[in-house]
């Protein structure tokens, strides 16, 4: 695969990644934290808007590769 279109795959995978954590976080948010202190809420924003950097890392290293 040339690097060309794996920076094309890596770009529909990072599009894909977003919009599938963030549906997720939202998901778990409502399901599990409505009504918590403001301490938590912090809590998790600040984590669960840091976590998508991981596999964002890794398809960024992919999409990277030379040929």
């Amino acid at each position: 695969m040339t690097q060309r279109n794996r920076k094309l795959f890596g770009t529909i995978l990072m599009v894909l990644l977003i919009v599938v954590y963030s549906a997720l976080a939202t998901a778990l948010y409502l399901a599990l934290f409505t009504g918590a202190p403001p301490w938590v809420l912090i809590l998790y924003f600040a984590i669960a808007g840091l976590g998508w950097g991981i596999p964002a890392a890794g398809i960024i290293r992919f999409m990277a590769r030379p040929d």
